[in-house]
C-alpha cells in the first residue's frame, strides 16, 4: 500500500502558509523588476541596460515625473500691444448696488462694534482692574486665584484688540465711532481711545 505525502507547507496553518507564499512571491518579483541609472534615464529592461553601460541601483524605488512646459502667457491689450495688464474678465459691480452692500457692512460693523463694546465691559467687570472677586476657597496669593487672574486679564485683551479692529474696519469704510462708543475705562491697553 502506498503512503501519503503531503507537502510541508499544508502542514503549516492557512494563515503562515499565505504569509510563506506572499514572501516568496514579493522575492521574485523584486528581483525582476531591478531598476538601472542610465545617466539621466532609468530603465528595468536588463537587456537595454547592458548595451548601454547602465548602474544597478540599490535601495528602494524610484519615481520619475515626466514635466512639462507652462503655457507661454503674453499679455496684451486691445490694439495687441505686448506688455500691457490682461484686461479683467469679471464685470464691474452697480454703483447702486455698491453703495447697497457699503451700508449692509456699516449696519453689521456698528452691531458689532456694539457686541464687542459690551463684552469688553463684562470682561474689565469681571478683571476689576486686577482684583476680581475671590471665589470660594481661593487665596489672594494661591497659583488657581493668579491663573484666573491671568485669563481674566487676557479675556480684556483680547475684547479691546476686538473692539479696535471694528473702529478700524468702520473708519476705513469712512465711518466715525458711534457716539456710544465711550473710551474704554480701566483698559489694561493705554492704547485703547475713543475716536
Amino acid at each position: 500500500m502506498p503512503t501519503e505525502t503531503t507537502h510541508p507547507l499544508l502542514k503549516l496553518s492557512p494563515v503562515l502558509a499565505g504569509c510563506v507564499l506572499l514572501a516568496g512571491s514579493v522575492a521574485a518579483a523584486q528581483g525582476l523588476d531591478r531598476i538601472y541609472r542610465c545617466g539621466n534615464e532609468y530603465t528595468n529592461n536588463p537587456s537595454q541596460s547592458q548595451l548601454k553601460g547602465c548602474v544597478a541601483l540599490q535601495g528602494g524605488n524610484v519615481t520619475v515625473v515626466q514635466g512639462g512646459r507652462p503655457p507661454a502667457k503674453t499679455s496684451q491689450t486691445k490694439s495687441g500691444g505686448v506688455g500691457a495688464a490682461p484686461e479683467s474678465t469679471q464685470s464691474r459691480v452697480d454703483p447702486s448696488q455698491q453703495k447697497s452692500r457699503d451700508s449692509d457692512a456699516r449696519a453689521i460693523l456698528s452691531a458689532e462694534l456694539k457686541r464687542a463694546e459690551s463684552q469688553l465691559a463684562d470682561a474689565q467687570l469681571a478683571y476689576g482692574s486686577g482684583q476680581p472677586a475671590l471665589r470660594p476657597g481661593e487665596t489672594p496669593g494661591s497659583a488657581a486665584h493668579a491663573q484666573r487672574v491671568a485669563e481674566l486679564k487676557a479675556n480684556v485683551a483680547r475684547a479691546e484688540a476686538d473692539v479696535v479692529g471694528i473702529r478700524r474696519e468702520l473708519q476705513r469704510l469712512g465711518v466715525d465711532a458711534p457716539a456710544s462708543a465711550g473710551p474704554v475705562v480701566g483698559s489694561a491697553n493705554p492704547a485703547v481711545v475713543a475716536r
